[in-house]
């Protein structure tokens, strides 16, 4: 099978932001303890910080951190988490119907961020809390010293401010699930009340305000409409949720998912821009997809689950070479729409629906979607180029007109380096690819990486990796005068990554 792609320096889409290769924490399982934080481990710092998962971190290369939720932070008291830790109270944590500690919080948080060489991205408790107890958080987090809020993080052990500049109103505030859920008018309304009191407290602050869950909420649409209605001026990101699953064990139709996710983007970039005009505003609201992945492979475990527990294991999806592939596709679909998504989160990143496992008391591993986000994240730093795409195409269950050949193309104008990241969505033949680049001087193929394997089910575990990427097969690369002919194989049901430089 064949496939042609075209390139041209000059057909930008948007400069990647490097918050796209974000991931998130939230107090929920085995995210924090004994993921993150595991006083006692081998391998822990003398703040409980895991040391290998920290590496594991650096090496995927996170840029923002989202903490503390998710659903937990709906009814989480601040508070609860600051301070001396032995005197934190234990409390019922509704959210996911277990027992919270509090040994870690907001200090702990920012502090380990810092160790993982990752931004911080705090969210507050829009659902039984409000504006008050949010800017006391930023006061707390962001101010030098001299007030009431700042003084007790500064007696607290932080004489310096953490410099928090990332905020979250709320999360999930369409969804009757949430605590505190409400409707889009009244979040709305507090939403903005919110933003205006954190604001005046840190006017250095960025906000994202809550959109819909998803694409299949009931109000999706005029959710997002009302809520920008009353924060347009307020807020500057609007937020997105997805995951997908394949319960219905369908790989081709699985591997189209980022088509949809594709169109939610294009359709809450288009409300963003329908409220600009209506306020005949100046200003642009982007994208915070700030969770996405795949997670089905837990669910029914997580039925039985024993409430009112500390740190059971739930939502602990083992992923398979084909989840990778999916979250190779939505990798490049993020890239894809750099002109308006901005920030983005892999939900989550450690135990909980992860790239990264542990063990307790023990070791800590690599599942198969960490390497397409390392990948990603590592080479995916420029400008997105629009790529013209001709292929075969195939019809499935949910979506019509699939191409075999997903793909997208970053320059690094400052390393003078190209990266092709490409999925081959056709299970049983490899992809004949034939590139073409117009404007480049003097490219030659570095390195070409790519990940497959004959069993789509294969997993990774603590006891070794089954799948990881190698050396691609060899391709060919002529030109001159600014243009150049690559051409490679891709494999069968694989993720792929071409370096081109000089």
């Amino acid at each position: 099978m064949k496939a042609r792609l075209t390139i041209h320096r000059e057909f930008a889409v948007g400069t990647v932001d490097k918050r796209v290769y974000g991931s998130f924490i939230e107090h929920l399982g085995r995210a924090v303890y004994t993921g993150i934080y595991e006083p006692g481990h081998p391998q822990a710092d003398k703040n409980g910080f895991r040391r290998d998962v920290i590496d594991l971190i650096r090496e995927l290369g996170v840029s923002v951190v989202r903490y503390p939720g998710g659903n937990f932070v709906s009814g989480y008291n601040w508070e609860d988490g600051v301070g001396p830790i032995e005197q934190r109270p234990v409390r019922q944590e509704l959210a996911w119907m277990t027992l919270e500690s509090n040994q870690f919080g907001t200090n702990e948080f920012a502090a380990w961020a810092e160790r993982a060489g990752t931004e911080p991205m705090m969210a507050v408790n829009l659902g039984t809390r409000g504006p008050e107890a949010a800017r006391n958080l930023v006061e707390y987090c962001n101010f030098p010293g001299g007030t009431g809020w700042s003084d007790l993080r500064r007696s607290h052990g932080y004489e310096k401010p953490h410099g928090i500049k990332l905020w979250c109103l709320g999360n999930e505030m369409d969804g009757p699930w949430q605590i505190g859920h409400r409707t889009a008018d009244e979040y709305g309304r507090v939403a903005a009340e919110t933003a205006k009191v954190m604001k005046w407290a840190d006017p250095s602050i960025e906000l994202v305000a809550c959109g819909s869950s998803n694409a299949r909420m009931p109000t999706f649409g005029d959710w997002e409409a009302m809520v920008l209605n009353h924060t347009y001026e307020q807020v500057d990101y609007l937020s997105l949720h997805i995951y997908f699953d394949n319960t219905s064990n369908d790989t081709p139709n699985f591997l189209a998912k980022n088509l949809e996710m594709d169109t939610f983007i294009k359709t809450v970039g288009g409300i963003c821009d329908y409220i600009k005009a209506k306020k005949r505003s100046k200003k642009n609201i982007y994208l915070s997809f700030d969770e996405w992945n795949v997670w089905f492979h837990s669910k029914e475990t997580d039925q039985r689950i024993e409430k009112w527990t500390t740190a059971p294991p739930i939502l602990e999806d083992i992923y398979t070479m084909e989840d990778a592939l999916v979250v190779g596709c939505m990798l490049i679909t993020l890239l894809k729409n750099a002109d308006r998504v901005k920030i983005a989160c892999l939900a989550q990143l450690v135990n909980v629906i992860a790239p990264i496992m542990t063990e307790p008391s023990g070791a800590a591993w690599r599942q198969t979607i960490f390497y397409p986000f390392m990948h990603a994240s590592k080479y995916g730093r420029g400008t997105v180029l629009q790529g013209a795409v001709n292929c075969e195409l195939y019809d499935a269950a949910e979506f019509e007109a699939v191409p075999y050949l997903e793909s997208t193309a970053v320059y690094n104008e400052e390393e003078k380096t190209m990266t092709i990241f490409a999925v081959n969505r056709n299970l049983h033949e490899s992809l004949n690819l034939e590139a073409k680049f117009s404007g480049f001087e003097d490219l030659k193929l570095i390195e070409y990486l790519t990940m497959s394997h004959p069993d789509l089910k294969a997993v990774n575990s603590a006891r070794g990796e089954t799948v990881r990427p190698g050396p691609g097969p060899g391709g060919r690369i002529e030109g001159k005068s600014g243009h150049t002919r690559l051409e490679l194989t891709l494999p069968a049901a694989s993720w792929n990554v071409i370096r081109l430089g000089r």
